[in-house]
C-alpha cells in the first residue's frame, strides 16, 4: 500500500471513529429523554443501534448497507405504529440514514443513487404518516429526519459534482502529459532517423567508390543499429501514450538538473544534489522523466513547504534501476497530508508507471516530505 493509500485509509478510520462517538452520544441522550418521559426506550435504541452499525459498515458494500438501513427504518416505522411505540425513525436512525444516503448518492452509479434517494423519501414519508402528531413547538424526530434526508442528498450530490470535477482535472493533467510525451517522441525519433539518413548517404558514397570495402559493411551496421535504437526508443515512448507544462527537452541531462536546482534555490531553501557517476547516458524518455519528477517535487516544496530549511535530491543507479528521491525538512502540514495528492503527481505517476517504474510520496517519520521514484534501466542501456 502506498503512502497516499495509507493516508486515505487513516482518514476514513478517523471519520468512522468520529461517527461512532456521535452515534453513541445520540443514542444515550435519546434513551435518557424517552425514559424521562415515561416511555419505552429499548425499541428506539435497538433500531438506532442497527442503523448506526449499518452506517459504520457502509464502505464494505454501500448498496447493501443502504438497502438494509432503509428496510429496517421502514419496518420500524410500521412496528411503532402497530405497537403504539415511540415514533420512528428516531434521531439516531435519522442520522444514520443521512450518512447512508449521502454516501450512496455520492459514490454509487447514477441510476442506483436515484433509486436510493427516492426510497429514502418514501421511508421518511411512511414515518411521518405513522407518527402521532405533536404540537408545532415540539416537532417529531421524523420531521428532523425528512429535512435531514433532503440535506444529505443535497450534500451527496454536491460532493459527487466536486469528485467529478477533480477527476476531470486529473484526466486533463494526464492528457497534457501524454501530449508532452508525443512531442518528445517526435524529437527522439527525428534524432535517430536523421542519423540513419546521414549514414545511408555515406554508405552510398562508399559503395560508389569502393564497392567491396569493409567500410560499407561498417556503415550498414551503423544504419542497422540506429534503426534498432529508433524502434526501441519509439516503443518505450509510445507505451507512455496509453489513452495517452512543457517540461525538459529530450536532451536534458545533469547540467539541466543543476540549472533547475540553481533556479529553485533563488527563492527556496538550499538543495543538496547528488548525481550518479560512472554510468553512460540514459535514454531520452528516462532522462526527461527524471527531470520532470525532480521539477514537480521542487515545485511542491516551494508551494507547500515554505518553512523548509533544506532539501535533497538524490539520484542513484545500479545495474537494474535508477532511483530518484527528493526530500525536505519542513514541519508536517495537514495541507501536504491530503490523501488525494496533487495533480502534478498524477502526471508524474502516469509517466513513471508507464516506463515500468514506481512512484510514491508521503510524509517522513520525523519531519518533511519524501518523493521516491524508481525507474528500470532499459536492457540495451545496462552496463
Amino acid at each position: 500500500m502506498s503512502a497516499t493509500d495509507r493516508l486515505a485509509a487513516q482518514a476514513r478510520t478517523r471519520a468512522n471513529a468520529g461517527l461512532g462517538v456521535m452515534f453513541a452520544a445520540v443514542l444515550a441522550v435519546t434513551a435518557y429523554r424517552i425514559a424521562a418521559a415515561g416511555e419505552g426506550w429499548l425499541f428506539d435504541c435497538g433500531v438506532g443501534m442497527l442503523m448506526c452499525a449499518a452506517a459504520l459498515l457502509r464502505e464494505r458494500d454501500r448498496t447493501a448497507a443502504t438497502a438494509v438501513g432503509l428496510a429496517v427504518a421502514a419496518a420500524a416505522a410500521l412496528t411503532s405504529k402497530l405497537g403504539h411505540l415511540t415514533g420512528e425513525p428516531g434521531v439516531a436512525t435519522s442520522l444514520a440514514l443521512m450518512v447512508l444516503g449521502g454516501s450512496a448518492v455520492r459514490t454509487l452509479p447514477p441510476r442506483r443513487a436515484a433509486v436510493i434517494a427516492g426510497a429514502g423519501l418514501a421511508v421518511m414519508a411512511l414515518g411521518w404518516l405513522t407518527t402521532t402528531p405533536r404540537p408545532a413547538a415540539h416537532p417529531a424526530p421524523v420531521q428532523f429526519g425528512v429535512l435531514g434526508w433532503i440535506a444529505a442528498i443535497g450534500v451527496g450530490l454536491a460532493l459527487r459534482f466536486l469528485d467529478f470535477r477533480r477527476q476531470a482535472a486529473a484526466e486533463m493533467v494526464r492528457r497534457d502529459e501524454r501530449l508532452a510525451l508525443a512531442r518528445e517522441l517526435h524529437d527522439v525519433v527525428a534524432h535517430h532517423i536523421s542519423g540513419i539518413v546521414v549514414q545511408t548517404q555515406a554508405a552510398r558514397i562508399v559503395r560508389r567508390k569502393q564497392p567491396a570495402s569493409e567500410a560499407l559493411d561498417d556503415a550498414l551496421a551503423d544504419i542497422e543499429r540506429s534503426g534498432t535504437d529508433a524502434l526501441d526508443a519509439m516503443s518505450r515512448v509510445v507505451a507512455l501514450l496509453r489513452d495517452a507544462d512543457d517540461g525538459a527537452a529530450t536532451t536534458s541531462g545533469p547540467e539541466q538538473l543543476t540549472e533547475l536546482v540553481r533556479r529553485f534555490e533563488v527563492h527556496g531553501p538550499a538543495v543538496h544534489l547528488q548525481m550518479p557517476t560512472g554510468h553512460g547516458p540514459w535514454p531520452p524518455e528516462v532522462t526527461t522523466t527524471v527531470y520532470r519528477v525532480v521539477q514537480e517535487s521542487l515545485t511542491n516544496i516551494a508551494r507547500h513547504a515554505r518553512h523548509a530549511r533544506s532539501a535533497a535530491v538524490t539520484i542513484t543507479q545500479d545495474q537494474e534501476d535508477i532511483t530518484v528521491e527528493i526530500t525536505d525538512d519542513a514541519p508536517h502540514s495537514p495541507v501536504r497530508h491530503s490523501p488525494r495528492g496533487g495533480y502534478g503527481l498524477v502526471g508524474m505517476r502516469e509517466r513513471v508507471e508507464a516506463l515500468g517504474g514506481t512512484l510514491g510520496a508521503g510524509p517522513r517519520p520525523s519531519a518533511g516530505w519524501s518523493v521516491h521514484a524508481s525507474l528500470p534501466v532499459p536492457a540495451g542501456d545496462r552496463r
